[in-house]
């Protein structure tokens, strides 16, 4: 019974519901798009740092032998909150998308419909694409077509979670007006580097650790793997370097506003609605 009540399709989904109803309690001039989307983000946090958690103790534990070691914690993770997180994440994404719309008065967004399901589609489709292949590719991969290998390899996908709370601060930063204090400055570096290094440079070390676990350099493992999983690194590298190099545009944009000198209020405006 317990570990049916623990299950994320149990977790996620009332944490979500819980925040909604505190959040507007403390901060009672937010708007409901304000309220679901600081909700979302707060999940998608607490689920990170169980991710990474779970990850850095299957990595510290599998790296003797990362072809063989197992941990209990892989497999398990995956069925009770890897799955039900992807897919209550994408219902949760929808609804801060549609309350935003909602809320700026879109005539489309009186009410729940396909069309509101499309847009959302539409404006997020890299996001939902990464979402339904972890679903419907990784997930089934990892538990049935692995042949009980590479608990350390899945451990160290669930460390590219690590980013994701600092991710989540900088929005609720922005959302409680904060955007430029020091906290959101340092929490952008902290964003860039976690992101580089727990979602790009990751998957170069994977390969490193398989070739030295075989004894092949780092050039020749491409070389020495099946192509569906070269192919399948390639569909989950690919979209993070595209959201870093998004990443990066965006904090040059705000180094080089913090760098001008103090302008009149009118400008400041202009200047702002041309960035914006």
């Amino acid at each position: 019974m317990f570990q049916a009540l623990a299950c994320g399709a149990v977790v996620f989904p009332g944490l979500f519901f819980a925040f909604r109803r505190i959040l507007p309690c403390l901060f009672k001039h937010w708007s409901d798009a304000d309220v679901v989307l600081v909700s979302e983000r707060l999940v998608s946090s607490i689920h990170a740092v169980m991710a990474t958690t779970t990850g850095a103790i299957v990595v510290s534990s599998c790296r003797g032998n990362v072809i063989n070691d197992r941990h209990w914690l892989t497999t398990y993770f995956i069925i009770w909150y890897g799955g039900p997180y992807m897919t209550y994440d994408i219902i949760a994404m929808y609804l801060s998308h549609y309350h935003r719309f909602r809320v700026e008065g879109h005539e489309d967004y009186k009410q729940h419909s396909l069309r509101t399901v499309n847009s959302f589609v539409h404006r997020e489709f890299l996001l939902v694409l990464h979402h339904i292949a972890l679903l419907t590719i990784l997930l089934p991969i990892t538990l049935f077509f692995r042949k009980d290998q590479g608990d350390f390899f899945i451990g160290c996908l669930f460390l590219t979670e690590l980013s994701t709370p600092f991710v989540s601060l900088g929005k609720i930063l922005i959302q409680l007006g904060l955007q430029n204090c020091w906290l959101h400055k340092i929490n952008g570096g902290m964003v860039l580097f976690t992101f580089f290094f727990f979602r790009i440079a990751l998957f170069p070390f994977m390969y490193w650790m398989y070739g030295r676990h075989y004894g092949i350099p780092l050039y020749s493992v491409p070389f020495h793997l099946p192509l569906s999983t070269n192919l399948g690194n390639s569909c989950i590298l690919a979209p993070q370097v595209y959201w870093f190099v998004l990443l990066c545009r965006k904090g040059y944009r705000l180094y080089k506003r913090s760098r001008r000198p103090d302008l009149s209020p009118a400008a400041t405006a202009t200047d702002t609605s041309k960035n914006d």
